[in-house]
């Protein structure tokens, strides 16, 4: 077994060798959206319900058509709920619609403008899919003491967000996110905020599991290139993390004269 093989991503008790998740939206067609997950590398694809047909409506093409549950992990998300009780009923309608699936991802949201997360609708809404007997993956803010509670609650992965969604900023604040993955016991994605690969290398050096991102892959001037870089970014930081960077000093110690031939 090689190492890459080794160093596996493990969710709800399933692994996976890719750590990059990726949406399915803001895509031209989806036969892109299918180019871009694949050069992503991807094996967790998230969905939209709301937005995306997977079966809701029979006349129209459906995502699953081109992204095939047999071969990827469809994960349904709650993208535009603004509460407790929308976001259950639409992971209660996916379950349905994907054949008693249990992985999903909730995002309970604060207001139209910034798409912060509302953290008391998203404990609430954790609490009540955790208790019906779902594997919850969970988009939330950096906040640790928070991310601690939704753990405890009973969620398969915290996704703390980076920068606001779609805002391509970048890791705003690094020190949270390495109080999160500190303190966590299940897997840590960075949720929201990556514009490019080096936003994903970070993500990953700091000693996350891994990225889910959308709109930086979707949005950018050619996806499908940019799938490729998040993918090689996201691999570089996992290898730059696992292999212990040098710490950071004023000084190279010890001297370069140091070991020198006469």
């Amino acid at each position: 077994m090689t190492e890459a093989n080794k160093d596996l991503l493990t969710i709800a008790g399933k692994q996976y060798q890719s750590r990059l998740l990726v949406g399915s939206g803001k895509y031209k067609d989806l036969q892109q959206t299918r180019e871009a997950t694949d050069a992503a590398g991807a094996e967790i694809i998230t969905v939209a319900i709301r937005r995306v047909n997977i079966g809701q409506d029979p006349k129209a093409p459906s995502l699953l058509d081109v992204l095939p549950p047999s071969e990827y992990t469809i994960l349904p998300n709650t993208a535009g709920c603004y509460t407790a009780k929308d976001a259950v009923y639409t992971l209660q309608m996916a379950r349905e619609l994907l054949n008693g699936h249990k992985l999903v991802k909730l995002e309970v949201l604060g207001d139209e403008k910034t798409l912060f997360p509302n953290m008391p609708e998203t404990l609430a809404a954790a609490d009540t899919l955790v208790r019906e007997g779902f594997d919850v993956m969970v988009y939330c803010s950096d906040d640790p003491i928070q991310a601690r509670m939704l753990e405890d609650i009973g969620c398969v992965a915290v996704m703390p967000l980076a920068s606001l969604i779609g805002s391509g900023m970048g890791i705003l604040n690094p020190w949270n996110l390495s109080l999160i993955i500190e303190q966590a016991k299940v897997p840590v994605l960075v949720d929201a905020g990556v514009g490019t690969a080096s936003d994903a290398a970070i993500a990953m050096e700091l000693g996350c599991d891994g990225v889910l991102m959308n709109t930086a892959i979707a949005g950018a001037q050619d996806p499908v290139r940019m799938a490729r870089a998040m993918r090689l970014g996201v691999q570089a930081g996992r290898e730059a993390y696992l292999a212990g960077r040098i710490p950071r000093r004023f000084a190279a110690s010890p001297s370069p004269m140091a070991g020198r031939l006469a």
